[in-house]
Parts: structure tokens; sequence; C-alpha cells
């Protein structure tokens, strides 16, 4: 399977809820906002105690670039009607799976000191 059907079966399986067969490596690494999870089982663990948050999202994606094995994907997350997540994620593979994601969105209001003068 090629770098982008990768990514996007990982959406894919995502949607549908079949989360406990994504194609990601046993040493797994995921990275966010939140913190890091090392190991495919401390993350499908996180998933399975918080499936509220993690399930029934739809992904408007809008960019996959693919190089060699690394790729990076940008895209809209949507859960419920008020939900709304933008995301850029950075994907690292080995043989043909998902061996590590470093994803960037934002988590919170910005404090006031880091805030723009858009006047």
């Amino acid at each position: 399977m090629d770098r982008k059907a990768l990514i996007q079966d990982w959406f894919a399986k995502w949607e549908s809820g079949d989360y406990l067969h994504l194609p990601v490596t046993d040493d797994f690494c995921h990275t966010s906002p939140f913190g890091t999870i090392e190991g495919k089982k401390a993350y499908l663990d996180l998933v399975k105690a918080n499936e509220d948050k993690f399930l029934g999202q739809q992904f408007e994606i809008h960019d996959i670039i693919c190089h060699a094995d690394i790729a990076c994907a940008r895209y809209t997350a949507r859960q419920g009607e008020t939900f709304s997540l933008e995301v850029s994620e950075w994907y690292y593979f080995k043989e043909n799976l998902i061996e590590k994601i470093i994803a960037y969105y934002h988590i919170g209001d910005i404090r006031e000191e880091r805030k723009l003068d858009m006047s």
C-alpha cells in the first residue's frame, strides 16, 4: 500500500470506529499538544478509555503530501454539531505501517499577552 493510501486507511478506520485495526506498528508513538503516548497498546488503551472523544468524527482532508518514509496531512476533524478542529500531522512509516505521528493543533484559548494587536 502506498503512503497516501495508508493515511487514507487510517482516517477510514477512525470514521468507521475500527480503531483496534489501525495500521500502526507495535512501537507506535503519538505526540500531540496533550503529550506523547508510546506503544500501540498504550495508545489503544487511551482511546478505549476516551471513546466519546475519539469516535464519531468525520474528517475533511485538505492535503496529503508524501515523500519516502514521511508524509504530512492537513485536515479538519468534526464531531457532532459543535466540535471542529484544524490539524496538521506528520506521519513516519516503518515498512507498511505508521510508526509515529506528530500532531499539531490548538487546544485552548490564547493567553492575553500572546494575542496579536490587529488594529
